[in-house]
């Protein structure tokens, strides 16, 4: 069987990390979909500036945009939801199967508001609705001010993907404001059963950054290198298992509140000396999410093991996260660290996409 069918059965969905009018026009998506099991679309800023300087599908469109007297980030929106909207439908029917668990498309708030909870929430809203689709989450990254619009986008009803997550600090502040948001919606009489969150927890850009931090150190810290993302992902699912599946939750789940799902992002191996399967192998398990580049899914589809393996060696996890500590690695600062240079990075990538449609 194709690897990629054999997550689903682990309760496993895999989500593709692209979206482009090529994808979508000459059917490749709807053959990953048929044929892979794909169960759902993530983008990026850095995924729609590939997309629109290196499609021949966008030319003619914008070539009609610059005609008009639109901003450059309404010319981009115009672009780019009509795809949303195109991959939200082909993904519908599994989104109406699956009774909402499956099926989602993101589409990112622009990342200058990322210290901005009142511009995000005005963005989230603006974006559900013109989008106006039923499987749309929107990306809101984990900054102390997104989690103050996470709480209000959940309360609002508006379905969320937390981005740039890198640290289990991350995990535990993104998954209060979740709740928080469902307790808001549930104050309010609001529907609880249609709301969907995932929380994207980044993986191998905190590798890079440890494993630097370890090599400096030398002598037996090097045996640490390329452990770090996969334990912090193992101690998270461990908490969202606590967390989501435990008394504390079990008030909001009988009133339709979902768990808001794990899901592993920056899955595609940095480092050539590493597996390039290994964001993905020891991560598989219920209830969670892996969005995988077009080069780890053709990866997983040619040569991926598949088992249940993400609630396994937990012990070899703690031990890890132990011995960072007494070598004085601080993990709650590479998660800030990383989450400043994702925001520049995303920042950097908006303002190129925006440069294409000015």
């Amino acid at each position: 069987m194709n690897p990629l069918l054999q997550v689903r059965q682990h309760g496993q969905q895999i989500w593709l990390d692209n979206l482009s009018r090529t994808l979508l026009n000459d059917g490749h998506l709807a053959r990953f979909v048929a044929d892979d099991g794909i169960a759902g679309v993530t983008t990026n800023p850095a995924i729609f500036h590939k997309a629109i300087a290196g499609g021949r599908y966008y030319e003619g469109d914008l070539a009609a945009l610059k005609q008009r007297p639109l901003s450059a980030e309404a010319r981009y929106e115009a672009l780019v939801i009509p795809d949303v909207q195109r991959a939200c439908d082909l993904l519908a029917p599994l989104h109406r199967d699956s009774a909402g668990e499956a099926g989602y498309v993101s589409l990112e708030v622009s990342p200058a508001l990322a210290h901005d909870a009142e511009g995000t929430v005005a963005a989230g809203l603006r974006l559900k609705a013109a989008v106006d689709r039923a499987n749309l989450l929107i990306k809101v990254p984990a900054t102390a001010a997104g989690l103050v619009a996470i709480e209000r986008l959940i309360g609002a009803g508006v379905s969320v993907n937390v981005t740039l997550m890198f640290s289990l600090a991350h995990v535990d502040a993104v998954a209060a404001a979740y709740v928080r948001g469902l307790e808001q919606r549930r104050g309010a009489g609001g529907d609880l059963a249609s709301l969907m969150s995932v929380a994207s927890l980044f993986l191998s850009r905190v590798d890079t950054l440890v494993d630097k931090q370890l090599e400096e150190i030398g002598g037996d810290a090097l045996q640490l290198r390329g452990r770090t993302a996969v334990a912090t992902a193992k101690l998270a699912y461990r908490r969202y298992r606590e967390r989501f599946h435990g008394a504390a939750f079990a008030g909001l789940r009988a009133a339709g509140g979902r768990p808001q799902y794990m899901l592993w992002a920056s899955t595609g191996t940095k480092n050539p000396a590493y597996s390039d399967l290994l964001y993905v192998e020891p991560l598989i398990g219920a209830e969670t999410v892996n969005t995988v580049p077009d080069a780890t899914l053709d990866a997983l589809r040619d040569h991926g093991r598949i088992a249940s393996t993400l609630d396994t060696e937990l012990a070899a996890a703690d031990a890890q996260y132990a011995t960072l500590e007494a070598l004085g690695i601080d993990l709650d600062a590479v998660g800030e660290r990383l989450q400043q240079e994702g925001l520049a990075q995303f920042e950097q990538a908006f303002a190129a996409l925006l440069e294409l449609t000015a």
